[in-house]
């Protein structure tokens, strides 16, 4: 059974850190790219950033561009989005998400279909 599960989301002040984790069932091995996107209340999903260790590859939105860095442990099945110099407009739930082939639009929500459940972050200004 394929299955994403994320951790470290919280509440944190304006210029704060947090590191959100995205452990993957075995199944998902290093073929995997793995992304991370997020959801504010009465937004759309947004791309943040994909990854895909084995050949180095990884794009970010320009909103996060500098701020957040994206990795992925393959020996540990965990994909990793270190989030600094948080600002509120971070706020939203984060959520994992993998699939075996890049899709045309990285970023794009709708052509990812492996997801997690999503973990909540909160930013105070």
């Amino acid at each position: 059974q394929v299955q994403l599960v994320e951790s470290g989301g919280g509440s944190v002040q304006a210029g704060g850190s947090l590191r959100l984790s995205c452990a993957a069932s075995s199944v998902i091995d290093s073929r995997f790219y793995m992304a991370w996107f997020r959801q504010a209340p009465g937004k759309a999903r947004e791309g943040v950033a994909v990854v895909r260790a084995r050949d180095g590859f990884a794009v970010y939105a320009d909103s996060v561009k500098g701020r957040f860095t994206v990795s992925q442990d393959n020996a540990k099945d965990t994909a990793y989005l270190q989030m600094n110099s948080l600002k509120p407009e971070d706020t939203g739930m984060y959520y994992c998400a993998a699939a075996r082939w890049l899709p045309s639009q990285p970023l794009d929500a709708y052509e990812w279909g492996l997801w997690g459940q999503g973990t909540q972050v909160t930013v105070s200004s």
